[in-house]
């Protein structure tokens, strides 16, 4: 037997498929579990040995809908339901 082009002709099973949690095509059929982030495993997949890994899918990476905010919050001590005082021309 071949490596080569005969070997390819073989290649029509899949063994991953699409994950609902990632979205990426990592879920083993037969295990019932995503090689990328673990599911349906409640934590996600990740580990201390690669950094580049987890900056991909970490805090940051997504809209931040809530935490874009957070800055200007923070600074501002956390104020909520009061209005900015009116500037008068001091001349």
């Amino acid at each position: 037997m071949t490596k080569g082009t005969t070997s390819f002709g073989k290649r029509h099973n899949k063994s991953h498929t699409a994950c609902r949690r990632c979205g990426k095509v990592s879920y083993h059929i037969q295990k019932k579990t995503c090689s990328s982030c673990g599911y349906p495993s409640k934590k996600m997949r990740n580990f201390n040995h690669t950094p580049k890994a987890k900056g991909r899918r970490t805090v940051g990476t997504g809209r931040m809908r809530y935490m874009k905010t957070m800055t200007r919050r923070f600074k501002n001590g956390f104020r909520e339901g009061t209005q900015a005082k009116k500037m008068t021309a001091s001349d």
